[in-house]
């Protein structure tokens, strides 16, 4: 078995972490190595620590979720950050995967979804399920369209705007090949070059630029 993956619990509810942690630790290839009560904690904590994943409750006293995740994606060697919070898709999670947080879940979430969550988010995988994709795309389209930004796709080819295009309506990869008739390895090579050209760190940021330059209409 390879290192586990250290967790960074970052809520304001003391009992919640002390369940959190309790769950993390009884599981084999994981651990945690801090707890923040704060945003602003959770920063200084991840920056000391150099967690895998940060468990990030969106409402925090001072500074938010957002801001602290925006913050600790920003770091060297960033760490992931799986965002908890009690509300479905409102603006925060939104707001919140742009900041760069690779995947959300609500609070109310079963344990073993968690401790899935944490692997998916660790191996680099975003936590954004294609069904899951598909509302946020909803909730993006009653949007104002102001949150738009032109120019953003500078560079891209035809065909990779054609995989951006799918993976922004919530397209899984299987999809993905069947849809545009191309091998497994293709899709992958026009997702990782699309990650470089748009400095996205995972599919969460790919599907906010996609939205960004106006493919999910």
């Amino acid at each position: 078995m390879g290192e586990p993956v250290r967790v960074l619990l970052a809520d304001d509810e003391a009992l919640l972490r002390g369940t959190l942690r309790l769950l993390v630790d009884a599981t084999p290839g994981m651990t945690v190595v801090a707890e923040a009560g704060t945003g602003r904690e959770a920063v200084a904590l991840a920056r000391t620590h150099s967690p895998d994943v940060v468990l990030m409750d969106i409402r925090m006293p001072g500074t938010d979720g957002i801001t602290a995740t925006g913050e600790v994606t920003a770091l060297p060697d960033a760490p992931r950050v799986l965002v908890l919070t009690t509300f479905d898709l409102d603006d925060h999670v939104y707001r919140a995967l742009r900041a760069g947080a690779s995947g959300f879940l609500l609070k109310d979430t079963p344990p073993v979804r968690l401790l899935d969550a944490i692997r998916v988010v660790a191996a680099g995988e975003a936590l954004l399920a294609p069904s899951v994709t598909r509302r946020l795309i909803a909730e993006f389209a009653r949007m104002p369209a102001a949150r738009r930004v032109s120019g953003r796709l500078d560079g891209v080819t035809p065909r990779e705007r054609d995989v951006l295009t799918l993976i922004t309506r919530g397209f899984s990869n299987a999809e993905i090949e069947q849809h545009l008739h191309l091998s497994r390895g293709t899709v992958k090579t026009h997702i990782g070059r699309l990650m470089t050209k748009l400095a996205a760190r995972d599919r969460a940021q790919l599907v906010i630029a996609g939205y960004e330059s106006g493919l999910a209409e």
